[in-house]
């Protein structure tokens, strides 16, 4: 049978089409889905749009269904819900969570997907990539009851784990961010909000992830001595200063990276992503989430619509791509 779909492509940096793309046919254990939603995740997306993915990363950072190579052309994206339309009889009519890019229909193995858990809203499921980050960021940075906690970049993630720590029996958390739009963000995860200059110090923990020098150096200044900073940013091909004289020494900071990928050994040795994954969709039960999608649209306006949100003209944490669900 001749199958076809459309997809998103980078054709060059900084310029985005809709290719149409054949479609084989499902073989043993593998799944045709036809997407009903899909999420632009504005800080990696728009770093991969603008052509700004280091070639030194460029194995590392490769997608799971990606096709193509950076800096362009290339297929890129890992926040996809859809609903399984052929496929193994006990997964036919679910709807599942899957790492693929912008794509109407795909072909995936069985095992590359998540069926999402009773009452999970489809729409919300897009932020199920980001919130895995969020889980494994947790397990690195290893928060205590009763931590005083700041979280310095109210982008996607960092209001993922924002929203995750205001779970956290008898912590002090705090979300930080140069925008003061920001602030309705924090209210509705629960979670207080201060401008960078007006943050609370002697934290035992902050999380950076502005992926700005500035806001590396400001949460190096609002540690207690001995605290740590779980550093989430990714910097692509930027170079950055860090203020790594004065007292960081004589005060024994900690600058501690977390990888997006893996958990350390020491940490969670017998958790996989899979167990992440399943977690991360059990805790968007919660409908406070919500307020970390800012905006949507069309899969047609794409194109026109990346741009923008790498530009910045539209602001957004999530941004939302809804798909023709009768096509």
């Amino acid at each position: 049978m001749n199958r076809t779909a459309r997809a998103f492509w980078l054709a060059s940096p900084g310029q985005g089409e809709i290719r149409d793309v054949a479609l084989t046919d499902p073989g043993e254990d593998e799944l045709l889905v036809r997407t009903l939603w899909s999420g632009v995740s504005r800080g990696t997306e728009t770093l991969v749009f603008r052509g700004g993915v280091p070639g030194s990363q460029h194995a590392a950072m490769r997608a799971p269904f990606q096709e193509g190579e950076f800096p362009a052309p290339v297929k890129y994206g890992y926040l996809n819900v859809g609903v399984v339309e052929e496929g193994p009889e006990r997964l036919v009519g679910r709807t599942v969570f899957c790492l693929y890019p912008h794509q109407t229909r795909y072909v995936v193995p069985a095992s590359a997907v998540t069926p999402l858990p009773a009452g999970l809203p489809a729409e919300r499921a897009v932020l199920a990539g980001t919130v895995e980050t969020a889980v494994n960021a947790l397990w690195d940075a290893a928060p205590l009851v009763g931590d005083r906690i700041a979280v310095v970049g109210g982008g996607m993630v960092g209001c993922s784990v924002a929203a995750l720590l205001a779970r956290f029996p008898g912590v002090r958390v705090q979300l930080v961010d140069a925008d003061p739009a920001r602030a309705k963000t924090a209210e509705a995860l629960g979670v207080g909000f201060a401008a960078p200059e007006d943050a609370l110090g002697e934290c035992d923990l902050v999380v950076h992830a502005s992926a700005t020098e500035q806001g590396l150096a400001r949460s190096l200044e609002l540690l207690t001595a001995e605290g740590t900073v779980l550093e989430l940013s990714w910097y692509g091909d930027r170079r950055i200063g860090l203020p790594l004289g004065e007292a960081f020494h004589s005060r024994r900071l900690v600058i501690r990276s977390s990888q997006v990928g893996t958990v350390s050994p020491a940490r969670r040795s017998s958790r996989t992503y899979a167990d992440r994954l399943a977690l991360a969709l059990d805790l968007l039960a919660d409908p406070a989430l919500d307020a970390l999608v800012t905006g949507e649209c069309a899969f047609e306006e794409l194109p026109d619509v990346l741009p923008r949100l790498a530009s910045g003209e539209i602001p957004a944490l999530c941004h939302r791509v809804r798909y023709d669900t009768t096509g």
